[in-house]
């Protein structure tokens, strides 16, 4: 018997630990196999569920500190539940998606259920002390999207513990004695950011614990179509750590193995947490008792004896076995267990539910009330008695049901006299308010450190001012920032020995240390995790992927995990990374860096920046570091050699986000761009004046936010002719423009041209000079465009050029 029997750490096993984890295990299950019910009878979207891992995560848990982070999996109910970040009312309100922090803490029921998450920032967007927290970032959807930041939590406590001028950020960190446990399931292991971050941990020798849930299926697929050997194990056996070379620990134990699990993660988590090296833990021989998700059932691809194994493999009834074998508990006690579980679980759920339903009942009947008050008094009243009779007939409705049946009666009701029409409008226009604070609010930060509230500071220039290469401009900059904030790190490719490939960091690194300015591997996904953990743990990190054509490489980490992190949490929580990147040149198929339109379309949720040189782009840094979202800065390519004055104070000015700039005053046509394109249009600008046309040039600086104070119509109201100038492809930000300034600031009404967009060809440039003419707009096409408008409006005194 194992009773009192002393583990690593400080975990024990007794009678009443054992049967509390019995109680969990049999809770767990018992809410899974209810959450599949209530997606079968229409209660909710969709169920996934944690069934046939409640040993093993069990066992996670208990080696689990204040302050340690999960990165995790939709499966992870039964470690949330033991570390007490959910109850299991609140897991149902997930299920039911409902729209109240109050009942559904870790998303505001934007994702759906097995997504949790801690709440780090308080009402003001603040951040709350992570070290008295049992940390979870909020889960993805995206097979192995959570295994990238995983490594940049880690790697944070990596800086917190061997930097010494970080110590007093003691909100976030014990001196770096925090590890990550990253969960993933083994099918995902076959996803190459899963293996592109093992490899990265294996360098970076990083706290982070791995746990692979291995039940043998990836949906319909078995393992041995998924990995080498059939075991991720032995497929990463190569990265396994020996006396003479440093990688990773490896661990195999088996899921059902109620006291081997339990030595494993204490062992595990002491070695990760003490020696601060990375771990794998592959859990084998796991179930999946209810199949992948509601979406189907697994009778359909696993065979009658893979189920008789799988049923009898449970580990839930193992664990049972054990306790009742090793005289734990007595079978009349377990039973009890299971009742009580049983009867938790059910109080649970009609809780949640009744708590989801009475809002939505009581506005039900709200809805009822008013169509019938204007069913009585309109000449339409059969058709909005149907409109009644509709929405009484829906099972369960919801507010797009009851909100969707005002607006019908609405349109029917036209130019009714009817004294029930104002209370129809009322009631559709608080709804609209009230679900638009549910489900559209926190895509960016609304707290005092938003970057949107930084306040300007222009350059100061004097007769000493030198004129400098713009690479001199950043790095000037980039010297003043670490200087003032031991926050701030930056890692890329080739950012630390050489001082990035243009020479914005040269010799920052030796003076700093490579703890801040640290070259990586070829690895542009990691590199973005990297810097959303590190910014998710209050650091400040500028991030480098080094040619913008490289952002694909990292795409799904950007807009998946970082670009919704803020909005799936409803506010509760936030990664301030920044990434930088340099492109937007016209030269080469894969060097032009252009490809704008896909970012405005993906990153929603960060801020996209577009200096047309380095002192505007200093600034922006500025204004980023010192608010509280992510963006992307672009940093315009061909440029690092041209020449800028080099502003007195460079590490103070700031340059707010969403105003654009008049770079060149003019009366006849405004011609709208931004970043490298600018250097083009105003070469095109001066031809145009010696044909008598006054072009105004604006930059627009930043893409999102656009424009905020829409000051693109007041000179359109003064030209009454606008063109949108890009180098990115037809449709894209171009179109992007024209929309935000043509529909959103209504400029419509002040054109006496149509607006036009000038942008490059369908397909990317070819190499050389000629291919970059002749695909990517230049100044003659600037030029010709704005003139054919022209001569539109007065084709005597402009004739036809050709």
């Amino acid at each position: 018997m194992l009773q009192n029997d002393s583990l690593t750490g400080s975990s024990v096993l007794s009678k009443e630990s054992i049967t509390k984890d019995y109680r969990l295990a049999c809770e767990s299950r018992q809410v899974s196999l209810l959450g599949r019910k209530d997606t079968m009878g229409g209660r909710s979207k969709f169920g996934i569920f944690g069934d046939g891992k409640e040993v093993a995560q069990i066992a996670l848990s208990r080696a689990f500190q204040l302050g340690d982070f999960r990165s995790g999996y939709y499966r992870d109910q039964t470690i949330e539940a033991a570390l007490g970040n959910i109850t299991w009312q609140q897991f149902f309100a997930q299920m039911y998606a409902h729209a109240d922090l109050e009942h559904e803490p870790s998303t505001g029921g934007r994702s759906m259920n097995g997504h949790f998450s801690t709440r780090w920032l308080d009402e003001e967007g603040q951040w709350l002390d992570q070290t008295k927290l049992y940390n979870s970032v909020c889960d993805i959807s995206s097979t192995a999207g959570q295994i990238p930041r995983a490594v940049g939590l880690a790697y944070a406590s990596k800086l917190f513990r061997n930097n010494k001028d970080l110590h007093d950020l003691t909100n976030f960190t014990r001196q770096g004695n925090e590890i990550v446990f990253a969960t993933i399931g083994d099918a995902s292991t076959s996803q190459g950011m899963f293996l592109e971050a093992m490899n990265a941990a294996g360098v970076l020798q990083i706290p982070l614990l791995t746990s692979v849930w291995d039940d043998g299926y990836g949906i319909s697929v078995p393992v041995e179509y998924q990995t080498t050997k059939s075991s991720i194990s032995k497929a990463l056996a190569g990265l396994q750590r020996n006396e003479e070379e440093p990688g990773l620990e490896i661990f195999t134990v088996k899921g059902w193995d109620y006291p081997a699990i339990i030595e494993t993660y204490q062992r595990a988590a002491a070695l990760c947490r003490a020696e601060q090296v990375p771990v794998l833990v592959h859990v084998t021989e796991l179930t999946q008792p209810q199949g992948h998700s509601t979406s189907g059932s697994h009778e359909r691809y696993k065979s009658k004896q893979r189920l008789k194994w799988e049923n009898d493999q449970d580990c839930n009834v193992i664990f049972r076995n054990w306790i009742l074998q090793n005289g734990y508990a007595t079978d009349e006690e377990l039973e009890q267990i299971e009742i009580e579980a049983k009867e938790t679980a059910h109080s649970a759920r009609n809780q949640a539910w009744q708590a989801y339903r009475k809002e939505l009942d009581k506005e039900y009947l709200e809805t009822i009330q008013l169509l019938q008050d204007a069913m009585r008094s309109s000449a339409h009243a059969n058709e909005l008695s149907n409109i009644v009779l509709e929405l009484s007939k829906t099972y369960l409705p919801v507010r797009r049901d009851m909100v969707s049946s005002i607006r019908k009666a609405l349109r029917l009701l036209g130019r009714e006299d009817n004294p029930s029409k104002d209370a129809l409008k009322a009631s559709l226009q608080n709804s609209l308010k009230d679900n638009a604070q549910r489900f559209s609010t926190h895509l960016y930060s609304d707290s005092a450190d938003s970057p949107l509230n930084v306040p300007p500071v222009k350059p100061e220039f004097s007769e000493e001012s030198p004129t400098v290469d713009g690479r001199e401009v950043i790095r000037s900059y980039f010297n003043a920032l670490f200087e003032r904030d031991p926050r701030v790190v930056t890692l890329g490719e080739d950012v630390g020995f050489i001082g990035d490939v243009n020479q914005g960091l040269a010799g920052l690194q030796e003076k700093f240390g490579e703890l801040r300015i640290t070259d990586t591997g070829i690895r542009e996904t990691t590199i973005v995790g990297q810097g959303i953990g590190m910014a998710m743990r209050g650091l400040r990190p500028i991030v480098e992927i080094q040619y913008f054509d490289y952002i694909y490489y990292a795409l799904a980490t950007l807009t998946d995990d970082l670009a919704t992190l803020r909005y799936r949490t409803a506010g509760g929580q936030k990664a301030p990374l920044i990434v930088r990147t340099r492109g937007h040149r016209l030269e080469g198929i894969w060097h032009s860096g252009s490809p704008m339109g896909t970012m405005l379309s993906s990153l929603r949720g960060i801020h996209v920046i577009v200096p047309r040189n380095f002192v505007q782009a200093a600034g922006f840094y500025n204004t980023l570091i010192k608010g509280d979202d992510p963006a992307l800065i672009v940093e315009p390519l061909n440029s690092y050699r041209q020449k800028e004055i080099l502003p007195d104070n460079i590490g103070e000015i700031c340059v707010p986000l969403g105003e654009p700039e008049i770079i060149r005053e003019g009366n006849d046509i405004t011609i709208v761009t931004y970043g490298s394109m600018c250097r083009i249009v105003m070469e095109a600008a001066a031809q145009l004046q010696k044909s008598g046309i006054e072009a105004e040039v604006i930059d627009v600086q930043t893409l999102l936010p656009f424009d905020i104070h829409s000051s693109i119509a007041e000179s359109v109201k003064k030209t009454n002719r606008v063109i949108f100038a890009d180098e990115d492809l037809p449709g894209s930000a171009s179109a992007y423009m024209m929309q935000q300034v043509v529909e959103k600031q209504n400029v419509y009404r002040w054109l006496d041209s149509a607006p036009i967009t000038v942008s490059a060809k369908d397909h990317r440039p070819p190499y050389g000079s000629d291919g970059d003419y002749f695909s990517k707009p230049n100044a003659d096409d600037i030029f010709e465009a704005a003139y054919r408008i022209m001569q539109e409006a007065n084709p005597e005194h402009y004739p036809e050029l050709f």
